[in-house]
Parts: structure tokens; C-alpha cells; sequence
């Protein structure tokens, strides 16, 4: 099966080909710049035309958070537009997509997991970038899976696993945020899952392994105590660690505010394509090993 995973350099697609190579029976095409350009749409189609996948997996976005607020028009071009012309080129060609999308949808005022059908009301321009390309995969198609994840790390790019074991290789301390909590999620767990529920999309058309997901690791961490954890598995194997000082985040302004709680419950997942990923510590643990051993 040709699965067209668009993105090269990102976590998840780098993630998506290194486990689909566990897989014999899947051809991963990678479909992103400089062959492809997501700040024009209307360019995507024709191309995707020419490689006539079995199925689309929609992993590249503009994730530049910050930025965003100062580029919200190409954000929302990328993320949103280019997602709906993927869409619409899978609803041409009679095949299903997967649309990775994000915590970012939701307002962060939800005292605890966020559901599928809670509502969403992103307070930011990456999150309305992003809730702005599932609904543009929805209108466009019946045959997708949205999968939200978030806090996504992984030892490809750049991503907080690495940047807090590169800063402590410096530092004997560090100030971390305290009062926002989520779900650190590891691409390569995201990797299988999607492996996992694509495979499930191409072998049957029932309506509810269609629809908008939850993609966590178990589990819930502030980014103090998710520091906290990469530092002790770090030092256990020899590795970079500092001690950890929690603090507000409005003693860390940035331009985007970010959702104070992004937990999100990924029981829909599970009960619907029978997909539960592990506790995010042991995934962390996966992940600081590797780059630590890179």
C-alpha cells in the first residue's frame, strides 16, 4: 500500500517512516518542500494526482507558535487551507485521509481531560490556524481521521526533550513552568498509532473509525515536572541534568498564550480503532535514551 505522508523533516512524518519500515506491506512517499509548497493549495492536488496513493497522511504544518501571531495568514494557509485541498484531492481520488491536528483547538479552561466532543475555542492564531484545517478535512471529505496530539517529542528536530538536555549540558538550574499541564507525547507512539489506524481506515468503511480523536501518551505532567522526569532519567544514565524551579507562567511571557491545561482523553481511540499508548514516562524514557546514545 502507498501511504503519501506529507512533510520530510517534521517529528511525526521522520517518525512515521522509521516504523513503517517494520511494515513490508507499506510504501511510505513523502510528499513536502521543496517539491511541494503548503503556502500554495492549489498546487497540492495536481501533484498528489500524479503519485495516486492508497491514503493521505496530513503530518506537515506550520508549527511555529509564536510566529504565528505575527504570521497568522500563512499559518492559516498552511494549516488550514493546504489541509482541505489534501482533503479534497482524497475525496477525488476515492481514498481516505489522516490529518494530524492539535491541544491547541481547546481554550485550556477545562478542569480535566478534554473530549472529542468538547467545544473547541482556541486562544490563539496557531490553534485557530489549526482548528481552521479539521474543519476544512471534514467539509471535504467523510473518509478522515482527525488525531489530535499534543506536547509532541521525539529524537528527531527540535522538540523540549532536547532542548532541555541540551541547556542543562550548560546549566546546573533552570525555570520551568509549573501551571500548565498536558499530555508529553512521543511521535514515535504517535507514529504507530497512525500506522495503526490508517491500516484500519483502508480495510473498512465503517462510519465510526471516521471522525476526530484524541492522540496521547497516558498520563498527565506540568512542564516542571515533565523537566523534572527528563533530567532524572538523563542522570540515571549518565547523562546532562539540572535541578528544576518551578514558576508561573507569567514569569515567562511569550507571544502566543498557550492552553493552561491541555490534557486531552484518548479513550475514543482506544475503545473505536484499539489503539492505548503507554504512560508518557516510558515513552520519555525511549526517547532520552536514543538522544542520548545519538
Amino acid at each position: 500500500m502507498k501511504y503519501l505522508v506529507t512533510g520530510k523533516e517534521g517529528q511525526v512524518v521522520r517518525s512515521i517512516i522509521e516504523r513503517a519500515a517494520n511494515h513490508p506491506d507499506i510504501a511510505i512517499v513523502t510528499f513536502g518542500r521543496p517539491d511541494v509548497d503548503f503556502s500554495a493549495p492549489e498546487t497540492l492536488g495536481p501533484a498528489i494526482a500524479t503519485v495516486r496513493p492508497d491514503i493521505i497522511i496530513s503530518a506537515a504544518a506550520y508549527t511555529a507558535v509564536d510566529q504565528a501571531e505575527s504570521e497568522e495568514d500563512l499559518a492559516t494557509t498552511v494549516n488550514g487551507e493546504a489541509a482541505g485541498a489534501l482533503a479534497r484531492a482524497a475525496a477525488g481520488l476515492g481514498i481516505p485521509i489522516v490529518h494530524i491536528s492539535t491541544d491547541y483547538v481547546f481554550d485550556g479552561t477545562k478542569s480535566g481531560a478534554y473530549v472529542e466532543s468538547d467545544p473547541v475555542a482556541p486562544i490563539g492564531a496557531y490553534g485557530r490556524s489549526k482548528l481552521a484545517g479539521e474543519e476544512a478535512v471534514a467539509a471535504a471529505t467523510p473518509n478522515h481521521a482527525i488525531l489530535r496530539t499534543a506536547w509532541v517529542h521525539s529524537p528527531y528536530g527540535k522538540n523540549f526533550v532536547k532542548t532541555m538536555l541540551r541547556v542543562a549540558a550548560d546549566r546546573d538550574e533552570m525555570n520551568v513552568v509549573a501551571d500548565q499541564v498536558g499530555c508529553p507525547t512521543s511521535a514515535l507512539d504517535i507514529a504507530d498509532a497512525v500506522l495503526a489506524v490508517a491500516g484500519n481506515l483502508l480495510k473498512s468503511d465503517d462510519t465510526a473509525l471516521r471522525g476526530i480523536f484524541h492522540l496521547t501518551n497516558a498520563g498527565r505532567a506540568s512542564w516542571a515536572e515533565f523537566a523534572t522526569e527528563i533530567f532524572r532519567l538523563s542522570a540515571e544514565q549518565g547523562g546532562p541534568s539540572a535541578k528544576v524551579n518551578p514558576i508561573p507562567s507569567s514569569a515567562y511571557p511569550t507571544p502566543a498564550k498557550r492552553p493552561a491545561n491541555s490534557q486531552l482523553d484518548g479513550s475514543k481511540l482506544s475503545a473505536t480503532h484499539g489503539v492505548t499508548l503507554q504512560d508518557w514516562r516510558a515513552a520519555t524514557e525511549t526517547v532520552v535514551t536514543r538522544i542520548l546514545q545519538a
